[in-house]
């Protein structure tokens, strides 16, 4: 799907005064896809129409990323929530399927510790954790080391807000195949100048590495016991090597938490959207029909 297709059926809606974009395609149960950094509702373009053959898809921009505004705000975790809570009050209220990736499955986590009862299942990959060690948050030294690098004041300032290097570099070098020219400059457009960029900042900031920062580090904590907790249906998509989570760590949390269907996609690093798309999109197809089987029987 071109990019100016995707963009051109986006809707907008006012969202605590700021415009929020989204894409919304098909009917019937309600799934609601979340992008983390620094995507968009892009990212799910080649996933979207597998699902929507079957269900209601509505992939929002977060605020200040893709085609939503870009408030006077800080971007922390508990801003990006506050955002999407009041999106989905308005646009998705009612009982929903969860798929989400990166900081969307921060975003995911925490709306299901907080509503359960609105969550027909979860679908998730490459997910937000604690991390009790740098060398536990990711599978790459250089990785780990550049990230470090993104939280030291002024360095990090430099790198992704004056150099724009988490899309010039971090976004290509954790997808496996090529990007197009065009594909590149739909992770580009929205990021077109240093203060634009602000959010793709902050979340890297937020990452909950060796007990920092405290606040969000106990939220994701906890929000990780409700997810253990939780006996609403979930299903695990892996890569090889992964980047954020290993294949061992991925088949460790399908087995710790109830009713968890893991899929291994094979050779894969972060933005597994971008390598496997159509198995993705089946396998979400494939999941949702089943439990509705299920439901009927």
């Amino acid at each position: 799907m071109r990019d100016e297709t995707f963009a051109a059926g986006k809707s907008f809606v006012d969202i605590l005064g700021s415009s929020m974009a989204y894409v919304e395609q098909g009917s019937g149960p309600t799934v609601l896809f979340l992008h983390g950094n620094p995507t968009s509702s892009y990212i799910w373009r080649n996933i979207i129409p597998h699902v929507a053959a079957i269900g209601r898809c509505v992939a929002p921009d977060l605020i200040g990323y893709g085609h939503s505004a870009k408030p006077d705000i800080d971007y922390s975790f508990l801003d990006q929530f506050r955002y999407l809570e009041a999106f989905v009050e308005k646009v998705v209220p009612g009982p929903l399927f969860l798929v989400a990736q990166d900081w969307g499955t921060a975003l995911a986590f925490h709306f299901a510790a907080l509503y359960p009862e609105k969550v027909l299942g979860l679908a998730f990959m490459e997910y937000i954790r604690p991390a009790e060690t740098f060398d536990a948050f990711h599978q790459k030294p250089q990785a780990r080391e550049l990230f470090k690098a993104f939280r030291t004041p002024c360095v990090g300032e430099r790198l992704i807000l004056e150099e724009n290097v988490f899309i010039e570099r971090v976004v290509p070098n954790a997808i496996l195949r090529k990007l197009s020219d065009e594909e590149m400059d739909a992770y580009r457009s929205p990021f077109p100048d240093p203060a634009s960029r602000r959010p793709v900042l902050r979340l890297p900031r937020e990452l909950p590495i060796e007990g920092s920062p405290s606040e969000f580090h106990a939220i994701n904590g906890a929000d990780h016991a409700a997810l253990r907790a939780s006996h609403y249906p979930k299903l695990l998509f892996s890569g090889d090597p992964g980047a954020l989570i290993s294949p061992a760590e991925a088949e460790a949390c399908a087995g710790a938490l109830a009713d968890c269907r893991l899929v291994k996609l094979g050779a894969g690093a972060h933005y597994l959207q971008e390598d496997h798309p159509d198995a993705i999109g089946t396998s979400i197809r494939a999941w949702i029909l089943d439990l509705q089987r299920e439901a009927a029987a």
